[in-house]
């Protein structure tokens, strides 16, 4: 199949692709356009089965974007939740100069890490500090990825609160 029969079969299911694509992934455009554009990729490297031959070309690309939003779901269900903790070099320029609040602020993370159990810290550390997968941290613990994740799920709402109950508000 050359790139103009790939650009036909674009052009013709283009917009259904990603409206298909739109449900898939709950009305996430930005998460349906990369399921498209994957999906347009495997079909360029198979651009042979593109044929109504194998049978209908829309349902191949229906299924295949179906396992691309499934392996992308799948992935960021995979990784651990994010905190967002506080970055002095983001606040402003003058912070930057001053590494007062750098040093306070990771004083405070380490008071707060303190808090955690040292199972709970130990994986912390090993997927946050050390940036580890789940999978590899399961691994070097010697503990299940499910054991690692509900770790790092308690943990995290334990520095949370830590972090931004009510004795931080009071020491302000």
């Amino acid at each position: 199949m050359t790139s103009t029969d790939i650009n036909a079969v674009i052009a013709e299911h283009g917009t259904a692709l990603l409206a298909y694509a739109t449900r898939l992934t709950g009305g996430d455009r930005h998460l349906a356009e990369d399921v498209v554009q994957e999906t347009w990729l495997r079909a360029w490297k198979n651009a042979d089965r593109l044929t109504e031959d194998f049978g209908s070309i829309r349902g191949w690309l229906r299924r295949i974007a179906h396992n691309v939003a499934i392996d992308q779901h799948r992935s960021r269900k995979a990784r651990p939740t994010e905190v967002n903790l506080p970055d002095p070099i983001l606040h402003n320029a003058a912070t930057v100069a001053d590494p007062t609040e750098r040093i306070n602020t990771r004083l405070e993370l380490d008071e707060a890490l303190e808090t955690l159990s040292p199972l709970h810290r130990s994986t912390v550390m090993q997927v946050y500090f050390e940036d580890q997968t789940t999978a590899r941290t399961a691994t070097i613990l010697g503990v299940p990825t499910g054991t690692v994740k509900s770790r790092i799920h308690n943990a995290l709402n334990n520095l949370r609160s830590v972090l931004t109950g009510p004795q931080r508000s009071q020491a302000a």
